[in-house]
Order: structure tokens, then sequence, then C-alpha cells
């Protein structure tokens, strides 16, 4: 699953949570509460049990959702791209000071501002990138595609450079991503035009029915292949890839998504090839969750992700 040739060099052990409390691409309200809700169920102190240094950035402050119809195909373009412009300078500067940035969203369009932070800081450093989707949507909407307007559901597509410029050129010119940089996992719901789209530009995705077939463990092997030393490994997890069953608390639920073994295997997977060097939580809306419990899922999918498990395992196991 990952080259163990060489001892990879270590990872940041300070970790820096940012707050991006906005809603300003989604089509229902209450992301923008989603940081607090994280606050509120430990994720500083889950992440500090793991020896880490965890930096709390506080609360990002961006221009209000000013809950308007879609202009030219996009809805709230010029507050979208206002967020995006914060999340990249705060998660650049993390990664600029050698810590591991957690963006604590907020809705998924804010993906667009922490990836392309992180895609500059790797051909800054030389590194590869490997950016791990995990969605029940694939998010290749455009203008002329989406049924919305609704700019969380274009993030993939803008960070390959198939958006407005304004948004392609976030941080640095010409798009963030190349399509052999992204695996997207869970993916159930897409629409028509994204479908052409996705199979054209040649993603990688592992979605719902490719898991039931073969199995969450085959295709995450697959997802994380080839990874070495140089790589750096960025989740963008957006809490409705689980099952409304299990997370209730985001405003895009899709039945058939994975259950708690099974994104918990996801974690405990990328846990074990020590590479994450950056994350982005989204979508959870704690206007419609059950007592917090999607948040306090979350908390304990990133333990996972930061080395929880049942047994000591060898690293790569």
């Amino acid at each position: 699953m990952i080259n163990t040739d060489a001892a990879p060099p270590p990872l940041p052990r300070g970790v820096s949570l940012i707050g991006v409390p906005t809603d300003i691409g989604a089509g229902t309200l209450g992301a923008r509460m989603g940081p607090e809700a994280l606050r509120v169920a430990g994720i500083a102190q889950a992440i500090a049990r793991f020896g880490r240094d965890v930096k709390d950035c506080g609360n990002l402050v961006g221009p209000a959702n000013p809950w308007q119809e879609a202009v030219n195909g996009f809805r709230h373009l010029g507050e979208v791209v206002q967020w995006n412009r914060l999340v990249h300078a705060a998660t650049y500067a993390e990664l600029a000071a050698n810590r591991l940035p957690i963006m604590l969203g907020g809705d998924h369009c804010l993906a667009i501002g922490s990836i392309s932070a992180v895609a500059r800081h790797c051909r800054e450093q030389g590194k590869k990138l490997r950016v791990l989707w995990f969605d029940a949507h694939a998010d290749f909407n455009t203008a002329t595609l989406t049924p919305s307007g609704n700019i969380h559901g274009m993030p993939v597509a803008c960070l390959l450079g198939h958006g407005p410029r304004e948004l392609i050129d976030i941080g640095v010119p010409g798009p963030a991503l190349r399509p052999r940089e992204i695996r997207q996992i869970g993916i159930r719901s897409v629409d028509a035009g994204e479908k052409r789209l996705v199979h054209d530009i040649g993603i990688e995705v592992f979605d719902m029915r490719y898991i039931d077939e073969m199995g969450m463990r085959h295709g995450m092997e697959l997802a994380l292949a080839v990874l070495d030393a140089n790589t750096h490994l960025h989740v963008s997890l957006d809490v409705d890839f689980l099952d409304p069953s299990i997370a209730p608390g985001v405003g895009t639920t899709v039945r058939g998504g994975p259950t708690y073994r099974e994104a918990q295997l996801c974690m405990e997977m990328i846990a074990d090839t020590a590479r994450l060097a950056s994350l982005d939580v989204v979508e959870l809306n704690p206007a419609l969750d059950v007592r917090n419990q999607t948040a306090e899922l979350a908390v304990d999918l990133i333990e996972s992700l930061f080395g929880k498990s049942t047994l000591m395992r060898k690293s790569g196991a």
C-alpha cells in the first residue's frame, strides 16, 4: 500500500484548527455552525491525546451569506471567492510553519481554498500530492451543468480547472489539481452532466456500487496505492459521505452510504500510511443534527485518522 523502502520523514507534530463558519456555497443554511459543533465535540482534546501540539486558530471572518438566486449559473460567486481566498491564505500559512492544518467547515466549496493552498505548498516543496475526497456527491458540476448554482457542488471541477477563473486561480494561476492526484470514495449521487464530465476527465472513483461489490478495504488499497515518503496526503471529508442513519446532521443526505465500521476502516488505513498532512471536515450542519451526534462521530473518525486503533499495529500493516 505504501512504499516502505526508505523511512519517511517525520510529519508535523503541530496541528492547527482553522474554523470557517460559512454556508456560502450550500443550498441549506446551518453549516456555518459546524466549527463550533466540532469544538463542542472535543476535536482539539481528541487530537491532543495522540501527543500532538494542537493550536486553535479561531474562526476566519468573511462576508455574510446574502441568500440570493444564482447569477450566470453561480450562487454567491463573489462571496465564495472571498471566503476561499481567506481559507487559502490561512491554510498556506500553517503549512509554511510546518504544521498540519485542519479546515473546519463550513460547506465543501471551501476545499477550493484549502486544497489550492496544499497544491501550492507541494509544488514549492517538490512533493507529490494525493487527495482523498470522501463524499456522497461527485462535486463536479459547472455553471452549465448545475441544477442549483450552489458552488458546494462544484469544488472538484474548479480544482481541476473547470470553473470561473476567480476560483481556478486562487493562490496561483491555473488548476490546482491534475486528475491523477485525486481519488473519490463513497460517491452515490451524481447529476447526469457530471457523470459524462467525470468519465471524460478520468478521475478514479470508488463509488458505493464498487464498494458493495469489491469491499471497502480493496477500494482503499487502490486509493492509497503507490504513496511514498515524498507524498503529501490530503483528506477532504464531507460528513454526508456517511450513511444518514449514523450521520443525520448534513444538508444533503443520501441513503446507502458507508457504515460506521467501513468509515472507520478508511480512517485506520489512512493512519497506517503515516502520510496524512492536511484535512478538511465539511458540511456538518448542527441545525439538522440530533444532540450533536454527527459532530461526535466526525471527531471519532478523526481520532482514527491520528492513530486510534483496537490493537497496536506495525506501520504499513
